[in-house]
């Protein structure tokens, strides 16, 4: 018999997932190239061909021990310290291996975060439209999410209403930039002013509020984008990253965690999840892919790619009338419904072998998500049903 908590998380599946799996359907029955799944995230543009250097690099010179064996929790130190380093050399901090952790993606690291930082009863704060399983993270721990309510002429965090959604039990903030599924950067001005807004709170409440940065879309961005780093800003923070975009690594699930030196009770925090690591049940992340990132540090795929597809996705279906901003990273496209019932909207797009993502699955419904990380012509072959869907409400 399984868990009252299982059976919720079950009976409340992934619609991404779903849609994901409704794609495999169909495309048994209409054939794959007639059949347009902008469902999930997985991307499509090849690894970088240093990885492939890298790894048969590290299988001709290093030892087996030094490859497959044990190490520190947080990770192989030699690693950690290069991590460091290029982090202080790219975002100008002031980092040391010690607060590195390597980690199983950006999902075993937030998991980790929470793990360190939650107590029942806790609430951790994040900005609609977000990645629906931030949900389920915090469930885990047994703290609840607590959804500020989007600020759709722009995307980015609505701070005219945060500081109401603000209380004792705050114990977390979570944001994602480039954010999944608008594409929208968080800018300066408004971290500046979200850090403001924290260190007021942490005085009022006299206790500490983090701030974790889930950012495994950094190096996805556009038109000369720059992505602040939160370092730079407030000192209780924590970034979060994954090589799963940025390499197009998303089955290695190698990332780190990048922890403010300034951050409170630093040496404790940093035990902390080096423990929770080890039992969470990921122990280290993936040894090999330790050593690969270690030595390809700065190398990314193509953006060009994702650019091209954004490009052509974008500008076809603002001319044929929907409503979307342009996405300035990630590869996900956030365009709005004709009709209030983003679900309705989905399953009429189904008629024409689309395949997208309700907003409700990212907290803001009336809205859809398109995962525009596939191959180039099967996008330029959608393009007539995004027409044919447009015309339903006509």
């Amino acid at each position: 018999m399984i868990s009252h908590k299982m059976k919720d998380l079950v009976a409340g599946s992934s619609l991404i997932r779903a849609m994901f799996e409704e794609g495999k359907r169909l495309s048994a029955i209409h054939g794959i190239d007639n059949v347009y799944d902008y469902s999930l995230g997985n991307p499509n543009v090849e690894p970088p061909e240093v990885i492939k250097e890298a790894i048969r690099e590290i299988l001709d010179e290093e030892s087996p021990t030094m490859v497959h064996g044990y190490m520190n929790n947080s990770g192989y130190e030699d690693v950690r310290e290069a991590i460091a380093n290029y982090t202080n050399s790219k975002h100008n901090t002031n980092v040391a291996k010690n607060h590195i952790v390597m980690t199983c993606g950006a999902a075993g690291g937030l998991n980790i975060v929470f793990k360190t930082l939650l107590n029942p009863g806790d609430e951790v704060l994040t900005f609609a439209p977000f990645f629906a399983e931030y949900r389920n993270y915090a469930s885990n721990y047994d703290a609840s999410l607590v959804v500020v309510p989007p600020n759709t002429e722009t995307f980015q965090p609505n701070l005219q209403v945060f500081t109401d959604y603000i209380s004792e039990k705050t114990k977390v903030v979570l944001v994602n930039s480039p954010n999944n599924p608008t594409g929208v950067i968080y800018n300066e001005e408004t971290l500046r002013e979200l850090a403001k807004i924290l260190e007021d709170k942490q005085k009022e409440y006299g206790h500490s509020i983090f701030l974790v940065s889930d950012e495994p879309y950094r190096e996805i961005v556009y038109d000369q984008a720059v992505v602040p780093y939160l370092l730079n800003y407030y000192e209780n923070t924590i970034v979060g990253y994954s090589y799963s975009k940025s390499l197009s690594l998303p089955g290695e699930r190698i990332g780190y965690l990048v922890v403010h030196p300034n951050i409170e009770e630093v040496d404790s925090v940093m035990a902390s999840l080096n423990v929770a690591n080890r039992i969470l049940g990921f122990v280290n992340a993936p040894s090999l892919f330790q050593r690969v990132v270690a030595r390809t540090l700065g190398a990314e795929v193509d953006v060009t790619i994702y650019k091209k597809n954004r490009d052509v996705l974008y500008d076809h279906i603002r001319k044929v009338g929907f409503e979307a901003l342009k996405p300035e990273g990630a590869f996900y496209l956030f365009m709005k419904t004709p009709i209030e019932d983003d679900v309705k909207f989905c399953e009429d797009a189904k008629k024409f072998n689309l395949l997208l993502v309700p907003g409700r699955a990212f907290g803001c419904p009336g809205y859809v998500r398109l995962s525009y990380c596939i191959a180039y012509n099967r996008i330029v072959n959608s393009l007539p049903a995004f027409e044919s869907l447009w015309a339903l409400y006509l």
